[in-house]
């Protein structure tokens, strides 16, 4: 069913946000000089609990106040009489960047459900300045929402959107890939400490009441062209993460750090170095440029505690003559020991891949019953546009199902997990068709899995794409493509929600989106309530019936996505949110 709230609502809502941020001077103002010290503005308020609340004033409204005290504790409070003010907080935190170690965009939250879902409005926004596009997945804490774009984090209230605190430092000039774009997607947090991904491949740590630097490490250097997208993982005592720049001939890796000091603990390079395990799979030169770049963020299973990490595509990526072979662990799944960074085993998805179909979608980490017995699974909707599940375990292989209807470059996989290849000829002009295209059958946006249906959710595209090679030499500052690849004239892309059964790979339901002009990178979250959460590709926030997929709910945003829903609960209230355009918005039922 769709909402009667028209745009124009999203519109107004913006606007009111905007008035949440501090304009610059106006005629009659006095302004602060340059450099000036910051206003410090103290109070002392009573609480409908009987308690006496003092410390320095974060940010108010009329009707909402931000305090923290001289415990470093921050205090999110609402207007309850003349002079009392009301504690609040979230029932439901949203802690990491996939809201579960899991990597499973699930929720078992049942506020909103399919009754009322029609009912749900926005019920904030907040603007992020001078940033071009958000790919931020919020994390709640207390009632605390943090979000971040390019070297740069925001504290807001999570109920009103109002902001707390907001720690930046310069983007850096001259570095190259998606980051020099400004993307980022997410923090990760431990205690006190708060942990970004800096645009030029640092870990740092903030302190997550205060906005202070606490410390800064450098991964990788980012003049060879590691840079940073991706929100980290916290592991007990550890940080971890990857970098991106598997398109400009990085060499990756994924690394961990102490969450107290930034010390690396261990490393895990995926592209093994000549007479290491591994390094028989690729033959030829361009050694120190062979991609694998972990740039997404991976998953976790305390009861095993291992590390499940994606890796990229080998590099150059549509030219594989100078590196014959498998190229592990390029486009794989690697299994680590959490402690220690030792490989436990892989699983490769796409041996010597030419097309950029990196592994990076979100291995999924569930406990369910496989022919009749229970079975420790990891799921991925691969980009490559075959579903997989495997014993997480010990990586077996236990299904692979095509679940594209345009595929043509392999006529499946077989038992040991090898894609059978079909010969695909080059034409006259040395360009060869090959479905899916170079941005996948799906890609690195979120995905879920449903218990109370069974169905595993996600967002695919059905386009195919005229690719070529070329020789190229690898250069600081540059991509590293070796060829292009270009849409087959005449042809369009579909883009649709679909649901499958793990048991068996078959699609339960496929809901069709517009196609519009671009292809949006919007995933999904399910609930236990029955609904499917996701970022429709002409723009609308929607939600669908979790068994059916028929569509309940419809907001236009009129923005093209690029980052995935969450959801918790404040103040005992449901939020839904999402990055839209250069904004967060969080949607609610209203009173």
């Amino acid at each position: 069913m769709r909402t009667h709230i028209l745009s124009a609502c999203f519109l107004l809502a913006s606007a009111a946000a905007l008035a949440q941020t501090p304009a610059g001077p106006q005629p009659g103002d006095n302004p602060i000089p340059r450099n000036a010290p910051p206003v410090v503005v103290r109070r002392s308020v009573q609480t409908t609990d009987g308690r006496t609340l003092e410390g320095r004033v974060l940010n108010e409204g009329l009707s909402d106040l931000q305090l923290r005290t001289d415990d470093q504790r921050i205090h999110l409070l609402r207007k309850a009489a003349a002079d009392r003010y009301r504690v609040v907080t979230s029932q439901r935190d949203w802690t990491t960047y996939h809201g579960d170690p899991g990597g499973n965009r699930y929720t078992t939250v049942t506020q909103i459900d399919k009754g009322n879902v029609a009912r749900l409005a926005p019920r904030w926004v907040f603007p992020m300045p001078n940033v071009n596009t958000v790919e931020t997945t919020p994390i709640v804490i207390d009632g605390i929402m943090y979000i971040s774009s390019a070297n740069e984090v925001y504290a807001l209230d999570a109920g009103s959107g109002r902001q707390i605190w907001h720690y930046q430092q310069p983007r850096t000039k001259g570095v190259a890939g998606n980051a020099a774009g400004g993307f980022n997607r997410g923090v990760a947090i431990s205690g006190e400490r708060l942990f970004l991904l800096t645009d030029h491949a640092h870990m740092i740590a903030i302190n997550r009441s205060t906005g202070e630097l606490l410390w800064d490490t450098e991964m990788a250097d980012w003049r060879e062209n590691y840079n940073g997208t991706s929100a980290p993982l916290v592991v007990g005592n550890l940080v971890v993460s990857g970098t991106a720049g598997g398109d400009e001939g990085v060499r990756g890796f994924i690394a961990a750090y102490e969450v107290d000091t930034g010390r690396e603990a261990w490393r895990f390079w995926t592209v093994p170095r000549s007479g290491e395990p591994g390094s028989e799979t690729w033959q030829g030169t361009l050694t120190d440029h062979r991609g694998g770049a972990a740039w997404m963020t991976g998953t976790y299973d305390p009861q095993l505690d291992l590390v499940y990490w994606t890796t990229g595509n080998p590099g150059l990526d549509f030219n594989g003559d100078q590196r014959q072979g498998d190229n592990l662990y390029s486009d794989s799944v690697v299994a680590l020991e959490a402690r220690t960074g030792r490989l436990r085993w892989h699983f490769q998805f796409t041996p010597h891949d030419i097309h950029d179909w990196d592994a990076q979608e979100t291995p999924v980490v569930l406990d369910a019953p496989w022919q009749g017995q229970p079975r420790r699974l990891l799921i991925q909707a691969n980009r490559n546009g075959f579903f997989y599940v495997l014993d997480r375990t010990n990586g077996e292989l236990l299904l692979a199902r095509q679940f594209l209807k345009n595929l043509n470059w392999a006529k499946g996989i077989d038992a040991k997990g090898r894609p059978i290849l079909n010969e695909l000829k080059e034409n006259a002009d040395g360009e060869t068709y090959v479905c899916p295209g170079f941005q996948g059958g799906t890609n690195w946006f979120s995905t879920s899995f449903n218990p109370g249906t069974g169905l595993y959710y996600f967002q695919a595209l059905e386009r195919c794409n005229l690719f070529t090679k070329r020789d190229q030499e690898w250069q600081p500052g540059r991509s590293f493509m070796g060829g292009a690849a270009r849409p087959a004239p005449g042809e369009t892309f579909t883009k649709s929600l679909r649901a499958l059964d793990i048991r068996t790979g078959e699609v339960a339901w496929d809901l069709v989106q517009g196609s519009g002009p671009v292809t949006a990178s919007a995933g999904v979250i399910s609930t236990a309530s029955g609904l499917v959460f996701f970022g429709e590709n002409s723009g609308s926030l929607m939600a669908a019936d979790a068994a059916s997929g028929k569509v309940l709910w419809d907001f236009p945003t009129n923005h093209v996505w690029k980052a995935s829903p969450m959801t918790y609960v404040f103040d005992n209230r449901q939020h839904i949110a999402i990055a839209v355009g250069q904004s967060i918005m969080s949607f609610a039922l209203p009173d």
